[in-house]
């Protein structure tokens, strides 16, 4: 497997630039994970699939899933690509590099993780701080727009939110130097779990039923049902910092009003 890896990265450095598998490599992976993860979602709810794990009963209509989509690709092509290709010059500076040897996976991974712990830290300070009066109003309001989430709604934010909150998803990668496949990867994983937590569906297979401390879709669903200041749950991917700042009280209370109703339904049954 890693000589495959390695043979098609060869391939890659030999054919493409620096620049363009830093830009516009970056920017192809992107929108190919995104898109590809995102879409989904948006055929379920049109479709009415899998509804008993759908979290909210309402649905988006189609004129709304379709604006989503075309700001989406004004957002992506007019703000993220002019952005990334100007930060050439900054993933230079940070070190990142293309050329072999590629590696190991034990050094990816351990990116990958501290990448995940720094931006859950960072954004859910920013996130924090767009939920103040002003910058809800004219900034964060936009992405608030979807009060019933479905997956490519994880991207539709105003241009300022976009600079803001990017800044948590790049910091790590600042701080390491990292090749540019763990790049790659990270911003895999973190489009994934980002479409993943704004999917608007709980699955048996969610990965918050596996992985202690991982937010996902139910725990962010209802930061989107409620608007403003009070809405809590502003973390990205963990549960941690909400827990440990208590601005998940409002969540965990509904948690277990519901939990108490199951049980309760289930002992009449009884």
């Amino acid at each position: 497997m890693a000589s495959i890896i390695e043979s098609a990265w060869t391939y890659l450095i030999t054919n493409f630039s620096d620049f363009q598998l830093t830009c516009l490599g970056g920017f192809v992976l992107h929108e190919s994970v995104f898109f590809l993860s995102g879409l989904p979602f948006l055929l379920f709810e049109r479709a009415g699939w899998f509804g008993k794990y759908k979290i909210q009963k309402k649905n988006n209509s189609p004129a709304a899933q379709e604006k989503c989509i075309t700001r989406l690709l004004l957002y992506h092509f007019c703000v993220n690509l002019p952005i990334l290709i100007g930060s050439y010059p900054v993933f230079k500076f940070m070190g990142t590099r293309s050329s072999l040897p590629l590696p190991s996976w034990k050094v990816i991974s351990t990116q990958i993780i501290f990448y995940f712990i720094l931006e859950d830290f960072a954004f859910y300070w920013g996130h924090r701080i767009l939920h103040t009066k002003w910058l809800y109003k004219h900034v964060h309001s936009v992405h608030h727009e979807y009060a019933t989430p479905f997956g490519l709604t994880s991207e539709y934010a105003h241009p300022a939110e976009i600079l803001f909150l990017g800044f948590a998803t790049i910091i790590g990668p600042a701080i390491t130097g990292p090749h540019l496949i763990t790049i790659y990867l990270w911003v895999s994983l973190r489009v994934l779990e980002t479409v993943e937590a704004h999917s608007g569906y709980h699955f048996p297979w969610s990965p918050s039923n596996f992985l202690p401390l991982y937010g996902g879709a139910d725990f962010h669903d209802y930061h989107h049902r409620l608007l403003y200041t009070k809405s809590g749950n502003y973390s990205s991917t963990f549960v941690y910092m909400d827990w440990i700042f208590g601005t998940d009280k409002g969540y965990r209370k509904l948690k277990s009003l519901k939990e108490n109703e199951r049980f309760e339904a289930v002992g009449k049954e009884m």
